[in-house]
C-alpha cells in the first residue's frame, strides 16, 4: 500500500517518557475523530486537537509507494548512523495507515519505532513503544501499551477506569487552549493539582513548544 504523509523531520520528542530524545517525526495525514478543518471542529468527537494533519504539503510530507520507501526516507531524515535511531509515528491518527509492512522496514532501518494514537483501532504490540491519548467522546479499543497520556481537562473522561488498563506509564498532560494563555495556564494548574491528588499520574509537558521546537 501506499502512505500519505503529512510531514516528516528531525526533532526532540517533546512528550511523555521520552521527552528530549531525538526523533524522526512522520506525520501521517487524516485522522478518524475530526477532519482536521475549521469548520468541522465544533462537531468534531476530538475538538482540542492543536496539529495540522490534513493533506500531504508539510516538509517531507508527501505519498510514498512502498513501506520501503518511507522507511528509507526516514534514515534519511536521521541522518549519519544507526544507533539509538528513533522514530515517532503520529498523525492525525497513524494506525489508519501504519500496516506490518512499514513496522518491518522501519526496523530493518534500524529504528525504534514509537507510536501516538487515539487508541480507537488496535495497535500492533510489533510497534515497540505505544503511546495511547484517548479522546473522551471516542471508543478506546487499545487497552495495553507503555504510556497512556491523558490530555487535560476533559469531560466525561473515565480516568478511574484508565488506572485499571494495562499501561505501563500513566499521563496527564495539561490541555493547550490554542492561543488562549489563560485558558492554557488553568488547564496546566488544573492537570497539577490532579497529579498531586492522583499519585498514579504523571505530569507530561509539551517541551518542544516551549523549546521552540517543531
Amino acid at each position: 500500500m501506499s502512505y500519505a504523509v503529512k510531514e516528516r523531520f528531525l526533532t526532540l520528542q517533546g512528550e511523555g517518557v521520552h521527552a528530549g530524545r531525538r526523533a524522526v517525526f512522520v506525520r501521517f495525514a487524516g485522522c478518524n475523530l475530526w477532519s482536521g478543518l475549521e469548520r468541522d471542529r465544533a462537531q468534531a468527537v476530538c475538538q482540542f486537537c492543536d496539529t495540522d494533519f490534513v493533506g500531504m504539503d508539510g516538509d517531507g510530507g508527501g505519498r510514498f509507494a512502498s513501506a520501503d520507501d518511507l522507511a528509507q526516507a526516514a534514515a534519511e531524515t536521521w541522518g549519519s548512523g544507526t544507533q539509538s535511531r528513533f522514530i515517532v509515528l503520529t498523525g492525525g491518527e497513524p494506525m489508519l495507515q501504519v500496516d506490518q509492512a512499514l513496522i518491518d522496514a522501519l526496523h530493518a532501518e534500524g529504528f525504534f519505532v514509537a507510536i501516538e494514537s487515539n487508541g480507537t483501532l488496535a495497535v500492533p504490540r510489533t510497534i515497540d513503544w505505544i503511546c495511547i491519548s484517548p479522546k473522551a467522546q471516542s471508543e478506546t479499543v487499545q487497552h495495553s501499551g507503555d504510556e497512556l497520556k491523558l490530555v487535560w481537562p476533559q469531560d466525561n473522561s473515565d480516568w478511574q477506569e484508565m488506572e485499571h488498563w494495562d499501561f505501563a506509564n500513566l499521563l496527564l498532560q495539561p490541555m493547550d487552549a490554542r492561543g488562549d494563555d489563560q485558558a492554557s495556564q488553568s488547564n496546566l494548574e488544573q492537570a497539577i493539582a490532579f497529579v498531586q491528588a492522583h499519585p498514579k499520574w504523571r505530569l507530561s509537558l509539551q517541551t518542544h513548544k516551549i523549546l521552540g521546537l517543531a
